[in-house]
């Protein structure tokens, strides 16, 4: 990297799954509006053709005028010529197909299961981490061997367990995990703010907050604006909007596959006395299954939805003939800013200015302080010039570390698993699922259900697996 003139240019980022037909065109948008960046971006993914494409469209987008951060796009074809030399590494990837998804969502329906995302808790998110942490494996070695002084990014879920192998892999590895979680409920207080204090256009920004938990599982315990205690003016809102919830801005949950009424958030606010700071369908999935995920109807009363994989399906159709448009021409990449804060957190790295934003990292320093070193947890950090320092969360209450525990634990039941290939660990996580057990399932048809998933995603897995 070279600086000059507070900038800084010749900035080397590997991109692993750069052929994404989504993600990767948000990326390419904040950088193409970063004037103080500049570099090249080497894209590599099991799709080279995909990677090819977005390599024509990366380089189609910085040739335009009004795209003021200027990136040579490139494709690599294998991990150590996209990471030799990189000072960033950018992972984000699908693991498997959406058919691999489709099993993990409705295989455990046969037990009445519900699941409202199914891939970070439950049984998709295990089975899901089964199929992603080898690809992981693969990435932290060769981080280590070809790039070891990288700082890497990680947008994949299950986010913790990924940050998790990734440390596993490769103790000295300077990565960290990035989820947007948070700033939909700084959004959230925003609106609220606006609506029952005539405030326009507060900047989510300036909503300070205490972030502590775990990725999905996310609470704030202090959250402020100017000097104003929002936790007051949010407990008045839901004390007067409790059914009906609190309506997006620029969406409705009854006609957006992931949007919610934020109604699951109020009632853990009214419960635990924390602002649950995560979309409702990522709470719901935390919670004993006989709670929010009891069934569909369930579901409905609470106002958020479950996981529509044939909806995913037909999403990459459109964003598969969305690629084809933007390679030949006939459509632009909107250039506007996204909210994601990936370059801003990349600037701070590079020692453009301070940011203090939430993190994944592991809790090796206790920022909170009563959950395990071992566990992966999410806190704000401050990024500055090469480094992170998490800052000091304090303890979660204990009512709420105990819902956050039982997942702590299956996160060292689905590593050791997925590391050495153990069917019953694997069961062991199941049968200790906060999701299975308010089911109230039997033992043996736990232990059916988690061999047949294995099998269902058994291609994607190591021979190991395979009895």
């Amino acid at each position: 990297m070279i600086y000059h003139d507070n900038k800084v240019s010749d900035v080397n980022i590997a991109y692993i799954g750069g052929g994404s037909r989504g993600w990767a065109w948000t990326f390419m948008t904040d950088l193409a509006l970063e004037p103080a960046m500049s570099g090249t971006i080497r894209l590599y993914d099991i799709d080279q053709e995909a990677a090819r494409v977005n390599e024509a469209i990366g380089n189609h987008l910085t040739s335009r005028p009004e795209a003021v951060g200027k990136w040579n796009y490139t494709t690599s074809a294998t991990l150590k010529e996209a990471l030799t030399g990189a000072d960033f590494v950018v992972i984000s990837i699908l693991p498997g197909t959406f058919d691999e998804m489709a099993s993990d969502v409705h295989m455990p329906e046969r037990l009445g299961i519900w699941q409202s995302v199914g891939d970070t808790a439950g049984p998709g998110g295990m089975i899901r981490a089964l199929r992603t942490i080898p690809m992981f494996v693969e990435i932290a070695e060769a981080v280590r061997a070809f790039s070891p002084e990288a700082w890497v990014i990680n947008y994949t879920n299950p986010m913790t367990l990924c940050v998790k192998t990734l440390y596993h892999v490769f103790p000295e590895i300077k990565a960290f995990g990035c989820c947007h979680e948070v700033f939909g409920t700084q959004k959230v207080l925003k609106g609220i703010l606006e609506d029952t204090m005539g405030f326009e256009q507060v900047d989510r920004r300036d909503i300070h907050v205490n972030v502590l938990g775990i990725n999905h599982f996310t609470w704030f315990d202090e959250a402020s604006y100017k000097g104003i205690d929002l936790f007051p003016v949010y407990k008045a809102y839901i004390e007067e909007h409790f059914e009906e919830g609190y309506k997006e801005r620029d969406t409705n949950w009854a006609n957006a596959c992931f949007a919610c009424a934020h109604r699951v958030k109020f009632d853990l606010f009214n419960r635990f006395s924390l602002i649950a700071a995560a979309g409702d369908r990522h709470l719901a999935e935390f919670m004993p299954g006989d709670e929010y995920l009891k069934d569909s109807e369930t579901v409905a009363q609470w106002k958020f939805g479950l996981t529509t994989v044939d909806w995913r399906k037909e999403d990459l159709k459109n964003r598969l003939e969305k690629s084809g448009r933007l390679l030949r021409g006939e459509e632009e990449v909107e250039l506007k800013p996204t909210g994601e804060e990936g370059i801003l957190l990349m600037k701070a790295l590079c020692g453009l200015g301070r940011v203090i934003s939430n993190v994944n990292v592991p809790n090796t320093s206790l920022q909170i302080s009563n959950l395990p070193k071992e566990a992966v947890v999410e806190t704000n950090a401050v990024f500055d010039r090469d480094s992170i320092r998490p800052v000091a969360a304090g303890q979660i209450p204990e009512p709420v570390k105990a819902l956050i525990l039982p997942h702590t634990e299956n996160h060292e039941r689905i590593l050791k698993a997925a590391l050495t290939c153990d069917h019953e660990l694997v069961a062991e996580a199941f049968l200790h699922d906060p999701q299975i057990i308010g089911k109230k399932c039997r033992e043996d048809q736990v232990r059916e259900l988690a061999e047949d998933m294995i099998r269902a995603t058994a291609a994607y897995l190591p021979e190991g697996w395979k009895k």
